[in-house]
C-alpha cells in the first residue's frame, strides 16, 4: 500500500514538473495532445511582413490553427521582399529548432531550392504558398492564386476599357518572383492574342520591392511615355501604389486606364474615387488557411492535392460593393 501511494506521489510530481513554465518551447512538444493527437508547431514564412496582403495570409493561418485546435503558428518574415539570404536563414533556423512543418512563400523560385531540399532531407515537409518553387518534388503542395489567370483578367479588362486599341505599359515587380512573373506572362500573352491593336510600349521595367522604388520607376516611365500611353498595369500591391502616386504627381489620374493587383486601403479608396479602374484580387486569408490545413493533413498521413487554387477576381467601381468582391477588397488581417 505504501509503495502504491509513494508511486502516485512521484507520478504527480513528475507530471507537475512537465507543466507549462511560461516560456515558449524552442522545439515541438509531443505532450500537447488535442483531440487529433500530437500538437504541431508549423513555421509560416512569407516574403515580407509589411504588405497588407501578408497580414491577411497570417490571419488565415491563425484561423486554421484555431479551427484545428492542436497547431501553433510560428510566423516569421524577412524585413524586405528581396532578401533571399534572410529568408534562407529563417528556413534553416526553423529546421534547427525542429518544427513539424514549414509553409513558405519563396522570394525566388530558384534561390530557395537547395534550402527546401535540405529541409526535406531533414524530415520536415514544406508547403509552398503564394509563389512557386522550380522543383515539384521538394514540396507537399502549392497553395496559390492562378496568377497567370489574374494577368489574363487584367488584360481583358484593359482591352475592354480601351475598346481594343491603344498603347499600354506593363510595370513588372521583381526578378525571380514566380507569382508576379506568371501575372506578367498572362497579361502580355492575352493582349497579344486577343487585342492585336493594343501596342505594348514598355514591358521590361521592374518596380522593385517598395512603394518608393515603384514611384521612381513610374516617374521615369511617365516622363518617357506619358504623352503616348493609354493604359498601365502594375502587378502587385507596392508597384500599384507607387505607380498611382506617380500618376497623381504627373496629373494623369483618370486620364489613363490604370489597373493594379492586390487590395489595400489605398487601392480601395482609389477604386472608389475612380483614380484606378480595376484591381485584380487574390484571397490571402484563404491562402494562409489552406496552407496550414494542407500541412496538417500531410502530418496526419492524409492525402494532399499537389496544387490547391485559392481563387482570383477583378474588382471595378461597378462591382466593388458586391458581397464577395467587397470581402476580397477588405480581407481580415492579423
Amino acid at each position: 500500500m505504501w509503495r502504491h501511494c509513494a508511486w502516485l506521489v512521484l507520478l504527480a510530481a513528475v507530471m507537475g514538473c512537465s507543466g507549462n513554465t511560461g516560456n515558449p518551447p524552442s522545439m515541438p512538444m509531443d505532450s500537447g495532445a488535442a483531440a487529433a493527437g500530437k500538437h504541431y508547431h508549423i513555421a509560416v514564412i512569407p516574403k515580407a511582413s509589411t504588405h497588407e496582403f501578408w497580414k491577411s495570409v497570417h490571419a488565415g493561418a491563425e484561423n486554421a490553427a484555431k479551427e484545428l485546435g492542436n497547431v501553433t503558428i510560428l510566423w516569421k518574415a524577412p524585413a524586405h521582399d528581396d532578401d533571399r539570404a534572410e529568408q534562407i536563414n529563417l528556413v534553416q533556423d526553423f529546421v534547427t529548432r525542429g518544427v513539424d512543418g514549414i509553409c513558405l512563400a519563396p522570394i525566388d523560385s530558384q534561390a530557395l531550392i537547395n534550402t527546401v531540399r535540405d529541409t526535406k532531407k531533414s524530415g520536415i515537409p514544406t508547403v509552398i504558398f503564394d509563389s512557386g518553387l522550380n522543383d515539384l518534388n521538394l514540396y507537399v503542395s502549392y497553395v496559390a492564386t492562378d496568377n497567370e489567370n489574374g494577368g489574363r483578367l487584367a488584360a481583358r479588362e484593359m482591352g475592354k476599357r480601351l475598346n481594343g486599341k491603344g498603347n499600354v505599359i506593363l510595370l513588372r515587380y521583381n526578378p525571380g518572383s514566380e507569382s508576379t512573373e506568371m501575372r506578367e506572362r498572362g497579361f502580355l500573352e492575352t493582349i497579344a492574342k486577343e487585342f492585336p491593336d493594343i501596342k505594348i510600349l514598355s514591358s521590361d521595367q521592374y518596380a522593385g520591392v517598395s512603394e518608393q522604388t515603384a514611384l521612381d520607376k513610374g516617374q521615369q516611365l511617365l516622363l518617357k511615355y506619358g504623352k503616348d500611353v493609354n493604359g498601365i498595369f502594375a502587378v502587385n500591391e507596392t508597384s500599384a501604389t507607387g505607380m498611382l502616386r506617380a500618376l497623381d504627381e504627373a496629373g494623369l489620374t483618370k486620364k489613363i486606364v490604370y489597373l493594379g493587383f492586390d487590395s489595400s486601403d489605398r487601392m480601395v479608396r482609389a477604386l472608389r474615387d475612380g483614380t484606378i479602374q480595376g484591381v485584380v484580387l487574390q484571397d490571402p486569408v484563404n491562402m494562409g488557411y489552406q496552407s496550414v490545413k494542407a500541412m496538417v493533413a500531410q502530418l496526419n498521413g492524409q492525402p494532399v492535392d499537389k496544387r490547391i487554387p485559392t481563387g482570383e477576381a477583378i474588382a471595378t467601381s461597378e462591382n466593388m460593393d458586391d458581397p464577395q468582391i467587397h470581402k476580397l477588397l477588405n480581407p481580415e488581417q492579423y
